[in-house]
Order: C-alpha cells, then sequence, then structure tokens
C-alpha cells in the first residue's frame, strides 16, 4: 500500500528557506505574492488492511517525519 506525507510549516511560522526562494523567484522576473517550501514523503507500507497502514503512517509522522509543535501534515492514499 503506498500512501504520500507532504509536511508543511504551520501558517504562523516563518519560512526563511521559502523566503529565499521567493526572493530568487521575483529576482528572476516571476511575478507571485508568496511560497512556502515543505517536504513530501512518498511511503509504501507492506500492510494489506487499510485502516492498519493509516495508523502506521499516522505514528510515522508522530514519531519521527513532522515536528508537531512547528508543522502540520496530509496524509494521502496513493
Amino acid at each position: 500500500m503506498k500512501f504520500s506525507v507532504t509536511v508543511t510549516l504551520k501558517k504562523d511560522v516563518l519560512d526563511p528557506q521559502g523566503k529565499v526562494v521567493q526572493n530568487t523567484l521575483i529576482s528572476l522576473g516571476i511575478n507571485l505574492k508568496n511560497i512556502r517550501q515543505g517536504k513530501y514523503f512518498e511511503i509504501e507500507i507492506d500492510e494489506k488492511e487499510l485502516s492498519v497502514a493509516e495508523k502506521k503512517i499516522e505514528e510515522m509522522c508522530n514519531k519521527l517525519l513532522v515536528n508537531l509543535i512547528i508543522e502540520d501534515y496530509k496524509i494521502k492514499k496513493l
């Protein structure tokens, strides 16, 4: 079973890397209002039952992949 996890900084958290990317794109002549950087994971798990697989992915996020203090995440089955 395959899942994607998208991790983004919470809206109130400053994103210095995103700001550098934004400034660089603007200097290249690309007009944009805002850009934020995040992380993306594709996880293939050896599990047949969907609910068990989702719980394991959630556990991975909570224990290692996501800093819950400053980041949000979304899990999607692929």
